[in-house]
This record gives structure tokens, sequence and C-alpha cells, in this order.
């Protein structure tokens, strides 16, 4: 552990976590963020884990860690006592005891491209993957006017801080020429014209779209280098699709399997207790639908997007005579799907930031429990002869 670690402090982690999954992409019925602590408090260490439990909390003690970054929200409802009297309470109460911070990512995870899915799509070697279900309203667009000789460095500056990039393109703008008129009042100090006299300012109007995460970025770089005392703008939410923003992911194997041979597989590389499934399909599966977590909701996006199998979690009895023979539903369990997102996080954060000690935790919070039992037949009359 390096004593630099002391320069460092909580927002800068959390900076590097919201980064590369920004919380303006977290469902709206998610708790994400930081949950419990300071964020302006230097950091002694991270200890990063799937669930946040009391023996989670005893780990990150035992390890000098001062940051807690879990998947799933300890804190998902509100609390109106914090007793002791649940294990909510509990995690709550011994964090802010030894002055432990808890930062969950969750569902701004789900929905990031290189998050839960992303990951999940990489470790069976699924290809050519793209979002199963884009999350809507996720595109702004700028509007704004400025003069001529000013156009080229505002542009310059919004591109430089996310603005212009549409899917696998950056730098794009729209620009219009046109006439400006303003007169300002006694109170006015223009830039170019006189105060009380109409003034007109031959103007290109820029239209820039931009991620919605960035606004606060894109409004304060426009504030900045605009030259207008009083700057023009509008803000809209487009209707295009984000092809970077979404739950679950869908792409190809690197070959066709056979339903046995693709469960088997499955079974094998996310190291699943059981694999739950509807009835196998007579044809090869190629293209495969993955959905970390609880994806009942997202069955029909699979059949549509024409997955020949779907994975993913806590399916319901009556979710699998869904499939139709249309898919194969694997239902690999709740913590099998997003249990790998502790090793993304770790190396995503031993990347960014190396000056402080980054642990990952042994805990295994998987609160289901299965029971393995041979199957015993009692012999035949004819084989207990002699």
């Amino acid at each position: 552990r390096s004593s630099a670690a002391s320069d460092v402090y909580k927002r800068q982690v959390i900076t590097h976590l919201e980064a590369l999954a920004p919380l303006a992409y977290a469902e709206e019925f998610d708790n994400v963020g930081l949950l419990v602590g300071d964020k302006n408090t230097r950091i002694t260490g991270v200890l990063v884990t799937l669930d946040t439990l009391e023996n989670v909390v005893d780990e990150a003690i035992e390890n000098q860690c001062n940051l807690i970054v879990s998947f799933h929200p300890i804190i998902f409802k509100g609390l109106k006592k914090i007793t002791g009297n649940s294990y909510v309470e509990r995690v709550v109460l011994k964090a802010i005891e030894n002055k432990i911070a808890i930062y969950a990512i969750h569902t701004a995870l789900d929905n990031a491209f290189d998050g839960v899915n992303g990951s999940l799509c990489d470790l069976l070697g699924i290809q050519n993957k793209t979002v199963l279900i884009p999350q809507v309203g996720t595109i702004k667009q700028l509007t704004t006017y400025v003069p001529t000789k000013n156009a080229e460095e505002l542009r310059a500056a919004l591109f430089l801080v996310g603005a212009g990039s549409i899917g696998n393109y950056d730098n794009c703008s729209f620009n219009l020429t046109g006439e400006g008129t303003f007169k300002g009042n006694k109170n006015s100090n223009p830039v170019v014209g006189e105060k009380h006299k109409l003034h007109k300012e031959i103007e290109i109007q820029i239209k820039i779209s931009f991620d919605k995460h960035l606004e606060k970025r894109i409004l304060n770089t426009l504030f900045q280098n605009h030259p207008y005392e009083e700057v023009a703008y509008e803000i809209i939410t487009l209707e295009n699709t984000n092809q970077h923003i979404g739950m679950g992911m869908v792409g190809y194997l690197e070959k066709p399997m056979e339903s046995t041979e693709f469960l088997t597989f499955i079974k094998n590389k996310l190291n699943c207790s059981v694999v739950r499934h509807s009835k196998l399909l007579d044809t090869p599966i190629h293209k495969v639908a993955v959905l970390g977590g609880s994806g009942s909701f997202a069955i029909e996006a699979a059949k549509l997007a024409g997955a020949e199998a779907f994975i993913t979690s806590d399916l319901k009895y009556h979710d699998f005579y869904r499939a139709e023979n249309d898919l194969l539903l694997s239902d690999i369990g709740h913590y099998e799907g997003e249990q790998h997102i502790k090793n993304i996080l770790v190396a995503y954060l031993k990347k960014k930031i190396t000056n402080f000690a980054v642990v990952l935790s042994t805990i295994n919070t998987n609160p289901v429990k299965y029971i393995y039992c041979l199957l015993y037949t009692s012999p035949s009359p004819r084989d207990q002869r002699g």
C-alpha cells in the first residue's frame, strides 16, 4: 500500500466509476451512487463486492479499505430508522461507525456498453455484440447562435468535452448562417454593438448533439467559450436510438452449438451450479441474447432480435412457456450472471488509479444455496439374489 494513497480522495474514485457507468443512465427505480459516507475524505483503499453485507464491511476493515464499491445497493428503499433490526440497518451502522463509505453502481453499469452485459458477452466469446433494448431519451441536442468569427473556436471547445459524437462518428454538427438582431438595455454590456441601439450581426446557428449525462459539462463549456454577455441557446431531447446505452446484449457465438452443448458450455464458462432451461431446440444456436440479473422482461426483445437462445436469471414458472419453441431460455441464476462484475471493476480501477489498494472481495454473497443429492435406486429382487 503506497503512502501516496493519502493524496487521493473518494470523489476521484467516484469520478472514474461514473465515467465507466454514468448515473444518468441508471433505471428510475434504482438507488445508485454514494449511499453512505463523505466523498471528500481521503481514501485508504477500495474493496469491490457484488453485495455489501456485514461480513463484507468486516473484510473492508481488515483490509484497511474505507470505500466499498458494491454492484447492488444495500439501501434500496427508504430507511425510517437505523436501529440495527435488519441486515440493511446493521450494515449501514457498521459502515458509519468505521467511517467506511459505500458506493453502488447497479443499473448504471447494467446500461453501460462495457458493463455487465458487454463483459458477459466477452466471457462467452459472443461477437458483434449490440444493445438488446436501447434506452430512450439518452441523446440531447444543443442549438446556439454565435458570431461567424467565433464559431470555429466554440465548436472545437464543445467537441473537446464530448459533444458531436454520434455512434461511430465524432465532431458532428450542423451549421447555418443567418442574421441575428438584439438591442441591449441600460444594464447591458454588449460585446458588439451599443446599448439602446438595435444591432444586426451575421451569426452561425450551431446544432450539436450530446449524451445526456454530459449536459452540465456542455453548458459550462458553452458559457465559457461564447463571446456574448447573454447566450441564446435551447436544448431538446431527441428520439434517436443510442447504440451504446441500454439493457442486455445480443451477438453471435464463434460457432453454432446444439442445445445441450450450449447449456453445458455456459454452465462451465459461468461456473453455474445449475442451469434451468426451456424445451431444447432442434436447430443449432448461433445468435445469443444475454441480460445479467433479472431479465424476464426482455424475452420478447430477444425473440425480436432473432436470438436462438436467451441467457438471464430469475425466470418464473410461466416465463418458460413464453419461449414457445422460438428460443432456448437459460436461467443461470442471479448471482452467477453478475459475479464477474467484481473482477471487471477491480481491473478498471487498478488501471485508472495506481497509488492505493483495490481489493477484490473474497466473500461469496450468493443468498441462494443448493443441495446436491446422489440418486439411489433400490436393487431389484433379481439383483439381491445370490
